[in-house]
């Protein structure tokens, strides 16, 4: 039986299982993001990621459960994306599945994602997507690839496992 990858508005309460998701060990040495302390993170999510007018946030669920998050947000003039899931949710396409859904509402073009170098999961998720590599950042002494979307892709889901 096929999961049910679904999005929807981020509530206020889903930011407790955020932050939990954010502090897992594993994710965070594959994503090399630093952790924020629990009342920064709790600041920043309903500031500057709630409270931006120009972000579109969503919430990734599966069968119902909170699962993650998936969001764009412009930086410096360019538009970024961003996601994450619970370490649960890994290696079964729902990342590809939600990433692809959430491409079929951000229409902004070019759209830019960086992946920890080390992270090639989350490269060959942006990849699949039609996301193209294009340079190198690096965020806290750690390499980065940077990806950009020129395009969006036809159909729902095509090519997304």
């Amino acid at each position: 039986m096929s999961e049910q990858v679904r999005l929807r508005d981020v509530e206020p309460a889903d930011l407790e299982v955020l932050f939990v998701q954010q502090h897992d060990p594993e994710a965070l040495r594959r994503s090399r993001f630093p952790p924020r302390e629990r009342d920064v993170f709790m600041a920043h999510w309903t500031t500057n990621v709630l409270g931006n007018p120009t972000g579109f946030v969503q919430a990734v669920t599966v069968d119902g459960e909170l699962a993650g998050n998936v969001l764009a947000w412009w930086d410096e003039g360019c538009r970024s994306l961003g996601y994450w899931l619970g370490r649960r949710y890994w290696g079964r396409g729902i990342g590809s599945r939600a990433v692809a859904l959430f491409l079929e509402e951000e229409k902004a073009r070019p759209l830019y994602a960086d992946s920890f170098v080390g992270n090639t999961a989350s490269v060959r998720l942006l990849e699949g997507l039609g996301f193209r590599r294009t340079d190198t950042v690096w965020y806290g002494g750690f390499e980065h690839v940077r990806l950009v979307l020129d395009e969006p892709r036809g159909g729902s889901g095509v090519g997304v496992s």
